[in-house]
């Protein structure tokens, strides 16, 4: 694969990402107190969890390993950026938000869910710069698109 070609699936993809999670930060989230209704079971909010996997998990992975890739076609101080932005997204998922909404399955908490959606920041501003850096690295790019 050519390092244009990888670098516009890597534009894809974060833009993709960007898209959902300003969805996700200014739509989906601020409504969790809503998810479960009367019943406060947490039922509603472990479906939304499985539901979202499904939407954003194949599209992480295929993140994780474009930039892995990007490792062995460069070495330009850009791609560690990106490196650095991604790891910070997959740990604010897995530290922040991922407990969250394991706490958030058991039933609504008012504290829980604004800790979500105030720690969702981190993955909405780093993917935003992310996709943002991407789109400039494709633009700057010496090399015309191979296709």
């Amino acid at each position: 694969m050519s390092p244009e070609l990888g670098l516009s699936f890597m534009v894809v993809c974060s833009a993709y990402m960007t898209g959902i999670i300003w969805f996700v930060q200014l739509v989906q989230y601020p409504m969790f107190h809503l998810t479960d209704g009367a019943n406060n079971s947490g039922a509603g909010h472990k479906e939304y969890t499985a539901r979202m996997g499904i939407v954003v998990m194949p599209v992480m992975l295929a993140e994780l390993g474009l930039q892995v890739w990007h490792f062995t076609v460069s070495t330009d101080a850009w791609v560690y950026m990106n490196a650095v932005l991604l790891a910070g997204i997959w740990l604010s998922t897995f530290f922040l938000q991922v407990p969250c909404h394991q706490s958030l399955t058991q039933g609504y908490d008012s504290q829980v869910h604004q800790r979500l959606v105030h720690s969702n920041w981190i993955r909405t501003v780093a993917w935003t710069s992310r996709t943002a850096l991407l789109v400039w690295m494709l633009l700057d790019s010496p090399q015309p698109l191979q296709g």
